[in-house]
Formats: C-alpha cells, structure tokens, sequence
C-alpha cells in the first residue's frame, strides 16, 4: 500500500547568526541601543514546520510530499531550490504580489531561541489554495503551525476545522502540531479551547508542546506555571503527576485518538484513547497507553530549532511503518536529541537505522521529570 504523507502549513526562510557566548547573560539584557555586539556567521536554511517535520520524513525514506505557500522573490526561490536539491517532492503555491515569510532566529547557548518573525504568505494560506483533490489520494495528512497562519485561525479558525472534516472524510490519517502563539496578537484573542474542541475529533494526532497546549486551555495555569519556573525552563519544573497527566486527560477529552506532548529537554508523554488500533491500523499495544519517555543525551546542543518538528516526523514514520508506541516515542525521543547538535534542522539527522542503534547501544537518558 502506497503510505504518501503529506506536510502542508507553515514554512518560512530562517537566519540564523551563530552567537559564541553571552557569559551567562541573556542575549536580550545585552541588547542596548547604539551598543554593537559582535556576532559569528549566519546560518541560512528553510524553517517551519513544512521544511522542519517534511524534510525529516524525506531524510527518514518516507514517500513526502511538502505543501507550502510561497512568494515569487528570492527567499521563496531560496526555499524551494534548497528541497529540490535534496529530491523532496513539493507542490507549493506561488505568488506573485505577496512576500514569503521570514525568520531571523536568536539561539544564544544556555538559553532558549527567540525570534523575529515575518509572516508573510503563511497569513494569506487558506484551504481554497490547497488541491484537495490531490491530498484525499494520500495516506496520512499532518498540518504545522496554524497558530501562526493567519488564514486557518480568522473567523474562529473555520478553514482549520473544515480541512480537517473533509480530509478526514477522505479516510486519511490526520495529524496536527501547533506552535506558541503571542498574547498580543489576533491570534492570541481567540478561544482556542473552544477551537480544540472543535478539531480534534477529526485530528488523530495531536503533537503539541507542554507550554503551547496549556495556553491553548488553561491560561491561568499556564500563568502559575511560569511562576512557579521563575527565569528557569517550564519544562525543567514538570510534574508528571500534576501537571502533564491533567492536561493530557483534558485534551484527550477533546476527541484526539493519539496525543504526543512535547515536553522539551525533559522528553515526551505519549498517550491513546480505546480503540484506537483498529481505528487507524495499528498494532493492538497503541490502545489506551500512557507512557513518558525521557530525552535521551545529546552529544552536543548548537540549536534547539526544529527539536519538536523533526521528533514528530520520527514519529509518524514510527506510525507508517507499524512500529510499537514506546518505540516510536524512543525514535522521536532520538532524533530531537540529534537534531539540536547543529544549528540547522537537517545536518544533524541520522537516518532510522543510525538512530535505532544509537539507541541499542545504551544511549544515556536524562531525568529531569518530577513525578
């Protein structure tokens, strides 16, 4: 059986200048006007979650194809050559009046990235630009970041629902990742609680991340929790117990058959609903999981961009190819680890096979999680 993914969503032109050392200061107190810091060169690579979970899929042997939308000018060109050169199939919509989206990333070492972003073409991606025709003869459709594409959240997200009831329909599987969405922004004033509700029981899977989903539905908690962290990473104060167990019984509440939340350096929680093998042909060990499985070690950290996206991408090839849940979660465990030794989201991949022995080879996991 022919098992087509199809990544389709955000996609963007990241740069990003290589920053030695802060001395322990963050980068953003060091910021000053009329002060000069001097940096290292830049990196320029494709970005999002398009580039980021699509490309991956493709390094992993997957049958990908990538679903961007782009503007006639030079990022867009930049964009599209640099996944030519590697042999991914693509099928972007260009425009001619619009500019394509941008990102300069600041990733200071010992602390996490920032960024500054231009939207661009991902605000005008809406689902009359997508050939639905061409999508309903895949296998599984994932979708990234509409949190940040201004066409899928308008009007209370009413693209976003109806892409997902009508690929569903189509007997696809489905799969959904967000990204951090500003308080301030349009986005940021909707009821994304609501909208979950809504979409997720046409979502099979659901990938957020920790900090992303708390703010989606509990903005209270989401502000304790900040507290609570103080200047330290959220994700390094997680209780299993109160905090990431609560959440994941709500959301799952919500419809999702399969919900893999991201919890960064810390690792990942994986659980299913009941039935959810013979919903989506898997092996009978995917029903009613729930199982957290700690970060593995990296050999080096350069950049944590695109850690989330190109786990997800270990993880539905893990799905595709029948592999067993928490073998899954350790490939998607892995690659995250792998990807943040190099500061683009491609160079530091290893193939599945690479990865699959790292992990025989007794590869050194990190406790950070409190139960």
């Amino acid at each position: 059986m022919n098992k087509k993914i199809i990544v389709a969503g955000h996609i963007s032109y990241d740069i990003t200048p290589v920053i030695y050392s802060t001395k322990g200061k963050d980068f953003g107190k060091l910021i000053k006007p009329g002060k000069l810091i001097n940096i290292g060169k830049a990196t320029v690579a494709n970005g999002g979650s398009v580039n980021n979970t699509g490309m991956a899929l493709h390094k992993f042997g997957a049958d990908v194809e990538l679903v961007a939308k782009v503007g006639d000018d030079e990022f867009g060109r930049q964009i599209m050559e640099k996944c030519m050169e590697k042999g991914a199939k693509t099928s972007f919509i260009v425009s001619d009046s619009e500019d394509t989206s941008y990102t300069i990333v600041i990733a200071p070492p010992g602390f996490d990235r920032s960024f500054l972003h231009f939207p661009g073409t991902n605000d005008t991606f809406k689902l009359s630009d997508l050939d639905m025709d061409s999508i309903k003869n895949g296998y599984l459709f994932h979708f990234g970041y509409p949190t940040l594409m201004e066409g899928f959240y308008t009007d209370d997200a009413r693209d976003l629902i109806e892409m997902y009831k009508g690929i569903k329909k189509a007997g696809l599987i489905t799969s959904l990742d967000v990204a951090a969405i500003d308080p301030e922004s349009k986005a940021g004033r909707l009821d994304w609680e609501e909208i979950l509700k809504q979409v997720l029981p046409y979502v099979d899977i659901f990938e957020p991340s920790f900090e992303e989903l708390l703010y989606m539905v509990d903005k209270k908690a989401y502000k304790k929790i900040l507290e609570r962290a103080g200047e330290e990473d959220v994700c390094m104060c997680l209780s299993l117990n109160k905090d990431i167990l609560p959440l994941a019984k709500k959301v799952m509440g919500f419809g999702a058959s399969i919900l893999l939340i991201k919890c960064g350096a810390a690792g990942m929680y994986l659980c299913t609903a009941d039935g959810v093998s013979s919903k989506l042909g898997l092996d009978c060990e995917w029903d009613n999981i729930s199982y957290f499985q700690k970060s593995f070690k990296p050999d080096r950290i350069k950049s944590a961009i695109g850690a989330g996206d190109t786990s997800i991408a270990a993880f539905l090839y893990g799905i595709i190819n029948g592999y067993k849940p928490k073998d899954a979660a350790k490939i998607a465990a892995g690659t995250g680890a792998v990807c943040i030794t190099e500061y683009d989201t491609f160079s530091g991949l290893l193939s599945i096979n690479e990865l699959e022995e790292k992990i025989r080879n007794n590869w050194e996991t990190q406790d950070f999680i409190k139960e």
